[in-house]
């Protein structure tokens, strides 16, 4: 396998990343970087890193020249999961309330120290923290219990001061969206797999719309939901497709609305990209907590507080034995 990591690391880019990608030979990983410039978004570096770690350290390396700007992937510690040595010499800056690591994230202790390492990353009020935080506990917590990921999750993130904007991704090399959902939805390709999963009430593990009290099948249509009211990008990657929801237009005036059905939502995709065992998720988020944000947030949070008393209550009724 073989991956470019470019001088345009960013999700609006995201569908060029992909097409660049060479899965086949699935035994290596052999990444390679601009010359001169390179820019790296935490999307593309929890793909390398998966894939990295599912055909372990020493089948994957990092060759040709890498410019000076390539110390990120060390700081980040891609090198660590490959066979070759940083000659990077710098100073490390502090981590916290800057950038998150790549992260192996295999049970839920490990997904609550990332949590606790991403809230100083957030920038927001204590209410509206909580709510991001939920969501991506809830997409961490599904890679662990649904996608039967080998390697786990893998996690990154990234604060960008001058913008005031996080971007965060997750990713895995389990079974895809696909499988996850043909024994109850039975979708035909990878892209309406993609449209499911994006869709409210819809979840893999039951057939039932409006999913359990464990799984409520709104995750995903959540993070989406937030890019899209902050005016940012938002990707998930599976199979042979990708979706891409688009920043929303500035200039249209008014609350931007929300639907259920993903394919309403300004996006592209693409159906025919390089074959990709598992799931990737990533969003930008901006931190302005503006009217339409808080407004969001709360209702999310109003969602989420109902699904935590359900689950408690579920707990109760357990049978216990003596």
């Amino acid at each position: 396998m073989k991956i470019f990591l470019s001088n345009h690391g960013n999700l609006r880019n995201f569908r060029s990343f992909i097409k660049s990608l060479d899965l086949s030979n699935p035994s290596t990983l052999e990444i390679t970087t601009h010359d001169k410039w390179v820019t790296v978004h935490p999307a593309n570096l929890v793909l390398a890193a998966s894939l990295a770690l599912k055909v372990g350290r020493e089948n994957s390396k990092i060759v040709g020249k890498v410019p000076e700007t390539g110390r990120y992937l060390d700081r980040m510690g891609l090198y660590k999961l490959t066979s070759t040595h940083s000659e990077f010499n710098y100073h490390k800056k502090e981590e916290a309330g800057r950038f998150v690591p790549i992260k192996v994230i295999k049970d839920a202790k490990d997904q609550s120290l990332f949590i606790s390492d991403m809230v100083p990353l957030l920038h927001l009020s204590e209410s509206n923290t909580t709510v991001v935080k939920y969501i991506i506990g809830e997409l961490v917590r599904n890679v662990l219990e649904h996608a039967y990921a080998k390697n786990g999750a893998i996690v990154a993130a990234q604060y960008f001061k001058k913008t005031n904007r996080v971007s965060i991704a997750i990713c895995d090399t389990g079974i895809g969206i696909w499988k996850s959902m043909h024994e109850n939805w039975h979708p035909k390709t990878d892209l309406e797999a993609i449209n499911l999963a994006l869709t409210p009430g819809i979840t893999g593990t039951t057939r039932r719309e409006g999913g359990t009290s464990e799984n409520a099948g709104a995750g995903l249509f959540f993070i989406k939901s937030i890019a899209k009211i902050s005016r940012n990008y938002f990707v998930i990657y599976s199979g042979k497709a990708e979706y891409t929801l688009l920043k929303h237009n500035k200039r249209i005036k008014g609350y931007p609305r929300l639907y259920s059905d993903p394919t309403r939502d300004p996006h592209n995709f693409a159906k025919d990209a390089a074959s990709f065992e598992g799931t990737l998720v990533s969003v930008d988020i901006s931190l302005d907590e503006t009217p339409e944000l808080n407004d969001l947030l709360s209702r999310i949070g109003e969602v989420y507080d109902k699904a935590i008393r359900e689950r408690k209550k579920n707990k109760y009724k357990e049978p216990k034995f003596i």
